[in-house]
């Protein structure tokens, strides 16, 4: 029965993140400063859990699980570096909980979509940690002629 109750929890705050992702999308397509707090500050406490290891409750899982989804909404209109260290926790959480696949995603999230940052040598060691082989960029010599290399 709990699982059950949990299943509809964690269904119904989906559908609400889903929702509140997609108006904000419409209404400029940009994530504002105090979600990105709150989104920071939540995968912090959710950390803090891990390191000290109380167990997760239900809430922790459903506020986990909606960061990403917020995080991938909103790459999917429009990139802002302000996302990267968000990817960048969650995929620490996902790391630390041994969920690797989620982790990898983050952190090639980062690779793919912030590569400028300092935060991509981070996720590219992450990534090494993980066992995930990650190439360096190649640059083609009409590049380096374009760069006056």
């Amino acid at each position: 029965m709990k699982k059950f109750f949990t299943f509809i929890l964690v269904g119904f705050f989906l559908i609400s993140a889903i929702c509140l992702d997609a108006s904000a999308a419409k209404k400029g397509g940009k994530i504002s400063k105090e979600a990105v707090q709150q989104m920071s500050d939540d995968i912090d406490t959710i950390t803090k859990k891990i390191y000290s290891r109380t167990l997760m409750s239900p809430s922790d899982n459903e506020k986990l699980i909606g960061i990403k989804i917020q995080l991938d909404n909103q790459m999917l209109v429009a990139t802002a570096t302000e996302l990267a260290p968000l990817y960048y926790k969650v995929g620490n959480v996902y790391k630390l909980r041994k969920m690797n696949k989620e982790a990898i995603d983050c952190y090639q999230t980062i690779l793919e979509n912030f590569s400028d940052t300092a935060l991509a040598p981070k996720a590219r060691a992450a990534l090494a940690e993980l066992g995930i082989e990650v190439a360096a960029p190649v640059v083609s010599e009409d590049a380096e002629e374009d760069e006056g290399i």
